[in-house]
């Protein structure tokens, strides 16, 4: 019996780069889709609490980054997070959660994409 196209359609879905195993070029975050990788990267990965680390560093990095930036300059905020935040894990997986919603944005720079996520998840109130 030759398996029907969608279950080969299925089964090729498996082997989509998304499930490729990390590699270092991963880490120098040239695309959103390399930091989606490291922020999403499987418990079965060699590289993954390395991937977690850096991922959470990168946005925490970039949070900082734009508040230093934006501290005194009178334009208004590009987002306005709740009260209490999210945590570090909850805030990661919303990121992955819209990159993935939105693969429009996984060529850009990560943190263009970032505060496109940030901005679109909490805007801030007029």
């Amino acid at each position: 019996m030759r398996p029907s196209v969608p279950i080969i359609a299925s089964f090729l879905a498996l082997w989509s780069p998304a499930s490729w195993a990390l590699t270092q070029d991963n880490f120098l975050v040239r695309a959103t889709s390399d930091l989606v990788e490291l922020c999403s990267a499987p418990p079965s990965d060699q590289m993954r609490v390395a991937a977690i680390h850096f991922c959470e560093g990168f946005v925490v990095g970039a949070s900082q980054y734009y508040q230093a930036e934006r501290a005194g300059s009178g334009s208004p905020p590009l987002f306005c997070l709740p009260t209490p935040p999210p945590t570090r894990d909850e805030a990661t997986a919303m990121f992955v959660n819209w990159a993935r919603k939105n693969p429009q944005y996984m060529s850009e720079r990560p943190v263009d994409s970032l505060m496109r996520f940030a901005a679109a998840t909490w805007p801030c109130r007029k």
